[in-house]
This record gives structure tokens, C-alpha cells and sequence, in this order.
């Protein structure tokens, strides 16, 4: 079990860009943050919790689903940790672990329109098809 928190752990911050090991626990993020009473875990909480490989909860949580992704939390930490990167990250896991992340090469035609950007597409199916 530790391994694969291990393995979690390492995939959230490669792919948050996020050193959680940075955050002095001052709790500036969580002040900030204007969904504080709404969310189960707060910034603060998400970056200690990812530190210590305690990522299972942070999947099931309602909180990543009440972080408003303002930034507010990156904006006011003096270690420049981004909780909500973190948050982010944590949320695309949970997308890529139900599967609702892919995209083949048969639903491009009906994303195409004429004022859509091929490069739009083209990275949309890169990012999904991962």
C-alpha cells in the first residue's frame, strides 16, 4: 500500500510541478482561500497531505470539487508551494483513474469547427490520449 501512495505521490508533484516540500505550514493559502468553509481540506492541508503520501483521501474528497482554481492560495504563499496546482492535479487523477480523460482519433470530426483552431485539437488529443 505504501508503495503505491509512494507512486501517487510522485505523479501528483511531476505532474503539478509542485514541490510540496517547500511549504513552511503557515497557512496564508488557506486564509485566502474564499471556498475555506466549504471545503473539507484546505490548501494548507492538500500540500501537507501530498508531502506525507496521504493521497487517497485527497481523491475521495468534495474538496476538490469546491477549489474555485482563483489562485489566491498561489498568490499569497511566500514559498511559491501552489497549493492549487496541487489541487488540479489531484482532481486530473481522479479524471484519469474513471477513464473520462480519452479522446481517439474517431471523435475528432465531430469536435471540428471552423472557428475552432487546429492546434486546439491537436492538443486535446495529445492531453487525452494519455
Amino acid at each position: 500500500m505504501e508503495v503505491k501512495n509512494e507512486r501517487l505521490k510522485e505523479q501528483l508533484i511531476r505532474i503539478s510541478g509542485v514541490n510540496p516540500r517547500k511549504c513552511m505550514k503557515c497557512g496564508k493559502c488557506s486564509a485566502s482561500c474564499p471556498s475555506y468553509d466549504e471545503m473539507e481540506y484546505h490548501p494548507h492541508q492538500f500540500v501537507s497531505m501530498v508531502e506525507s503520501g496521504n493521497i487517497d483521501p485527497l481523491m475521495n474528497s468534495e474538496s476538490l470539487y469546491k477549489c474555485l482554481t482563483c489562485f489566491a492560495c498561489v498568490d499569497r504563499c511566500p514559498r511559491n508551494v501552489e497549493p492549487a496546482k496541487l489541487v488540479e492535479a489531484v482532481r486530473l487523477m481522479v479524471i484519469r483513474q474513471q477513464g473520462r480523460n480519452r479522446l481517439t482519433p474517431d471523435d475528432i470530426p465531430a469536435l471540428i469547427d471552423d472557428e475552432l483552431p487546429q492546434q486546439a485539437i491537436v492538443s486535446a488529443l495529445r492531453k487525452y490520449t494519455r
